[in-house]
C-alpha cells in the first residue's frame, strides 16, 4: 500500500494495559490495520470515533471497545486522513447537514412542537379517560383538606339547588369551600366548588343557581380537562395535584376556558334554568354587578377564574336577561331560610378550617 495511507501509531487494544507501537494503514476497504512487531489488529473504520486533538497528536477511540485508544500524528497524509472520522463540532447529523440546514430543521420542528402544545388541550382533554379524571379531581379536592364547609341545613340547601341545575342520575359533586374569593370552579371528575366569598356576595339563590348551572355545564361539556391541560400542562396528569393547598387554590382559581367553552357553559346553564323554571334574572343581576365593578371589556386582571373569562360580563348579563320569559312568575329556587343556611354554612361549621392566603 502507498505510504500516503500509512503513519506511525501507538494504541491500547482495550483488553490489556500494554501499549503497542507500530504503524497504522488503510487496507483499501473498510478497515484500519494496526501493525506492531508482536501484534496485529484490524479496526473497522465505522467503529472509530474522533477523541481529541492535542498538540502534534490526534486520539481516537472505538465505539465497541470502551478502553481502546489510538494515537496518530496530527499531520497525517491526506490519503489516510480522509478515511478517518473527523471532529464533530455540533453532533454527527448537524455536521453532516451543515449548521444552516440544521438550524432550519430545528426551527421547523420547534414550530410544530409549539403548535401541538397549543392545540393539544383542545383534542386531548375530552379524550382523557374518566377514571383518570376522577382520580385527579379527588386528589385536588383532598388538597383542600378540612376547608370544605358542611352543616345539615346548608348541605340540604345545596343539594336542592343542585337538583334544579343537574337532574342527571349521576350528579356532579358540589361543595362549598371556606375561601373568601368571589369564585366558583369545576374540577376534574365532576367536582364543583363554590367559594364562600361568592356565596356571601350573592343577593339571591337564583344567582347561585346560575353560577352552579354554569359550572355543571363545564362538567357536562367536558371542558374541565381541556382547561386544566392548558393551565398546568401535562405535568398535572403525571404528578397529580399540587402538594400545597395554597398552590391548589390559586391554580384552580385561575383556570381559564376558551370563549367558545364559556358560551357553551352559559348556554347549558340557561337551558337548565329554563327547564327547571328558575329565573335567569339572578344570573343577569350578578353579571351586571361584575360589569359595573370590574369593567365590561372582559380583559380586566382584577378578577380570577370564571369571573375573568370571556365573553364580557355585560354581554353575559344581557344574554341571561334575554332568556327570561316575559311576564313569567318564577317560583323561588330556595326559601329564605334555605338561602340563609347556605350563606352561613362556613360560619356555622365548627370543624371547618380557615384558609389563609399568607
Amino acid at each position: 500500500m502507498d505510504d500516503s495511507f500509512q503513519v506511525p501509531a501507538s494504541w491500547y487494544d482495550g483488553h490489556s494495559a500494554v501499549r503497542h507501537e507500530g504503524h497504522a494503514r488503510w487496507d483499501g476497504g473498510g478497515q484500519l490495520l494496526l501493525d506492531a512487531p508482536t501484534s496485529q489488529l484490524a479496526v473497522p473504520l465505522d467503529d472509530l470515533r474522533f477523541g481529541e486533538a492535542r498538540g502534534e497528536h490526534v486520539f481516537y477511540r472505538r465505539e465497541s471497545e470502551t478502553d481502546f485508544r489510538l494515537t496518530l500524528p496530527a499531520d497525517m497524509p491526506p490519503g489516510l486522513a480522509r478515511h478517518l472520522p473527523e471532529k464533530s463540532e455540533y453532533g454527527a447529523w448537524i455536521d453532516r447537514l451543515g449548521l444552516g440546514k440544521a438550524a432550519v430543521i430545528f426551527a421547523a420542528a420547534s414550530a410544530v412542537a409549539v403548535a401541538l402544545f397549543m392545540t393539544a388541550p383542545e383534542w386531548l382533554g375530552p379524550r382523557v379517560p374518566e377514571s383518570w379524571e376522577r382520580n385527579l379531581g379527588q386528589a385536588m379536592i383532598g388538597d383542600f383538606g378540612g376547608r370544605l364547609c358542611s352543616t345539615p341545613e346548608g348541605d340540604a340547601a345545596l343539594a336542592k339547588l343542585l337538583d334544579e341545575v343537574d337532574p342527571a342520575t349521576t350528579q356532579v359533586n358540589a361543595d362549598v369551600a371556606n375561601i373568601d374569593m368571589v369564585n366558583a370552579v369545576a374540577l376534574p371528575g365532576g367536582q364543583v366548588l363554590l367559594f364562600d366569598g361568592l356565596i356571601q356576595q350573592a343577593e339571591s339563590p337564583e344567582e347561585l343557581a346560575g353560577v352552579l348551572a354554569h359550572e355543571v355545564g363545564h362538567v357536562r361539556e367536558r371542558h374541565v380537562m381541556t382547561a386544566l391541560l392548558r393551565q398546568f400542562g401535562m405535568s398535572v396528569l403525571l404528578a397529580g395535584a399540587n402538594s400545597g393547598v395554597g398552590d391548589t387554590v390559586f391554580g384552580v382559581a385561575s383556570m381559564g376556558y376558551s370563549r367558545d367553552a364559556e358560551r357553551e357553559a352559559d348556554d347549558y346553564a340557561r337551558a337548565r334554568l329554563a327547564e327547571s323554571d328558575v329565573s335567569p334574572l339572578g344570573a343577569a343581576g350578578f353579571f351586571e354587578r361584575m360589569a359595573e365593578e370590574y369593567g365590561d371589556d372582559g380583559e380586566s386582571n382584577a378578577m380570577t377564574g370564571w369571573l375573568a373569562s370571556h365573553p364580557a360580563a355585560g354581554e353575559r348579563a344581557r344574554a341571561y336577561k334575554n332568556a327570561a320569559k316575559e311576564g313569567a312568575d318564577y317560583p323561588p329556587v330556595l326559601s329564605e331560610r334555605e338561602f340563609a343556611a347556605l350563606q352561613s354554612m362556613c360560619e356555622d361549621d365548627p370543624d371547618v378550617e380557615e384558609f389563609d392566603f399568607f
